[in-house]
């Protein structure tokens, strides 16, 4: 099983989700994670707004992984969103992205938080899995495509 795997359960995979901008989205997602980590929203929306102002966690092609190391979280937590209009997220291509896969981990897990940004970049790297992460519509599939290994 992928790391990936072990910390995205399917209740954190949102399908054609409606924001306005990166705030609406970054918003939403801290009311999520909040709600199940037992941290404070604004904790964690500020955590995810100090990693975005070093510089935007887009990596081009519709894709983001908006992440951060959060004090007081005892493991590491993802979450799916795609969403059902893209938005700006000041990438090099200006492309906008409709997919985003957030990740936090506890503050002193560098290592973690390392394989797994890298897990994630490799899984949206793969341009064929892109479009069927945009293309499906269940959540377990959703899951199951993003954790299958590549050939």
């Amino acid at each position: 099983m992928s790391e990936l795997a072990e910390i995205l359960p399917t209740n954190e995979i949102y399908l054609d989700v409606e924001v306005k901008d990166i705030n609406d989205l970054f918003s939403l997602a801290s009311s999520q994670f909040a709600s199940v980590t037992d941290l404070p929203k604004k904790l964690i929306y500020e955590c995810l707004q100090a990693r975005e102002s070093l510089g935007s966690t887009g990596l081009g092609v519709g894709v983001a992984i908006p992440h951060g190391r959060v004090k007081g979280l005892k493991e590491a937590h993802a979450s799916f969103y795609r969403l059902s209009q893209g938005i700006d997220f000041k990438t090099s291509d200006q492309i906008a992205v409709d997919i985003v896969i957030f990740l936090l981990v506890p503050e002193a897990a560098t290592q973690k938080h390392l394989e797994l940004l890298s897990e994630i970049a490799q899984i949206l790297a793969d341009k064929s899995k892109r479009s069927l992460l945009r293309e499906i519509s269940s959540v377990d599939n959703i899951l199951s495509e993003m954790t299958a290994r590549t050939h």
